[in-house]
């Protein structure tokens, strides 16, 4: 009898064990996601070769209808925001799929925002008629791009490599939908291990 006792106990924990390590891979799965980078597009800021972590969640769309009629306390109509924490910032790097082909993955950085006017002169990004300052570009170019209105839900991407870029100058800009989400940090190889983040005083327009 108390070996049945036992046996009924281990057995238990067992599924219990089986049960949890399932809700953990289910939670990874479903906010974090790896990337392969393809090619010099985003060089000096990631190489290819370099094995990124995408944050999922950051920008996860919330139905606020639908969450107060789950959640009694939830006021969806209390200045809410939309999102799980916040929606894309320019700077982030992104990773989404590509318009064109929605089965391959792009990464570039967020420059224009929902609403804003794009412009490039002479490689020179103006921003709803702002000069960009972008540390991070290592090499620039000569590039011309006549204005552009940005839709609701849109975003213009440019490669921080400009000369060697495929990105909005070239196919227009990322609807939200296709935005898979942020690039977190590279980690592997883990000599190159190192958080993307950009201070946004850095692309304040002057």
């Amino acid at each position: 009898m108390a070996g049945n006792i036992v046996m009924s106990s281990v057995a238990r924990e067992f599924v219990e064990a089986v049960l949890l390590a399932l809700v953990v891979f289910l939670v990874i799965q479903t906010s974090v996601q790896n990337f392969r980078v393809e090619g010099s597009s985003m060089y000096p800021t990631l190489q290819g070769g370099q094995y990124l972590l995408v944050n999922k969640v950051v920008y996860l769309r919330i139905d606020e209808n639908r969450l107060s009629r789950l959640v009694p306390f939830w006021d969806a109509h209390a200045g809410n925001k939309p999102y799980a924490i916040h929606p894309p910032h320019r700077g982030d790097v992104i990773v989404f799929q590509f318009p064109r082909d929605p089965g391959r993955d792009f990464v570039k950085r967020v420059i224009g925002l929902p609403g804003e006017q794009v412009e490039i002169r002479q490689g020179e990004v103006f921003v709803s008629g702002k000069r960009l300052q972008e540390p991070y570009l290592q090499a620039h170019d000569l590039s011309e791009m006549s204005p552009i209105r940005l839709k609701d839900k849109e975003y213009f991407v440019l490669g921080d490599n400009r000369p060697s870029s495929n990105d909005s100058r070239n196919w227009g800009a990322v609807p939200e939908g296709l935005i898979v989400g942020k690039a977190w940090f590279v980690y592997w190889p883990p000599s190159k291990w190192h958080p993307l983040s950009l201070s946004s005083s850095w692309l304040t327009a002057p």
